[in-house]
C-alpha cells in the first residue's frame, strides 16, 4: 500500500482509496480528493510537512497526517 505522503516531487498518482472515518475523511473529499482523482505533487516544505498539490485544476496544502489517509497508484 502507498500513500500521498510516499509519492516524490513531480509526481502524478491516482487515488485508490481514502482510509480515516468522519470528520477527517468528509473533509479530504471537500477539498476534491476522491476516488479515482489523479493528484500532482508539487512540492514538500523542507520539514517534509505541508505537501502542496494540485488536484482538479487547482493547488491544495496538505498536512503530513492526512496524506498518509489518501492511497494512491
Amino acid at each position: 500500500m502507498r500513500t500521498l505522503n510516499q509519492v516524490k516531487v513531480g509526481d502524478t498518482v491516482k487515488v485508490v482509496k481514502l482510509h480515516g472515518e468522519g470528520a477527517v475523511k468528509r473533509r479530504i473529499m471537500d477539498m476534491g480528493i476522491t476516488k479515482g482523482v489523479e493528484v500532482y505533487v508539487r512540492k514538500v516544505a523542507p520539514l517534509g510537512d505541508p505537501f502542496e498539490v494540485n488536484v482538479r485544476g487547482y493547488e491544495l496544502s496538505l498536512r503530513k497526517a492526512d496524506a498518509e489517509m489518501i492511497e494512491v497508484e
